[in-house]
């Protein structure tokens, strides 16, 4: 069972997961070169990893700050 302080938490761990999870699909995927020269790989992963991650650390950050008691 999850307790109620971490339940705030779930957002940002999960964000943070897709994050991982896009990167080990581009890895698991990879990329050929075509024929013709050209490269085929899942680039689209490489940005969307990195944002979530980013968005997933700087909830995580902003909802600890937020959390701490101010006297």
């Amino acid at each position: 069972m999850i307790s109620f302080s971490m339940k705030k938490y779930i957002i940002p761990i999960v964000l943070i997961l897709t994050s991982f999870i896009g990167w080990l699909s581009f890895n698991a995927i990879g990329s050929e070169v075509a024929t013709d020269g050209t490269l085929i790989e899942p680039f689209f992963l490489i940005p969307l990893s990195w944002l979530f991650l980013f968005m997933g650390i700087t909830w995580g950050i902003f909802i600890f700050i937020k959390g701490k008691p101010t006297h």
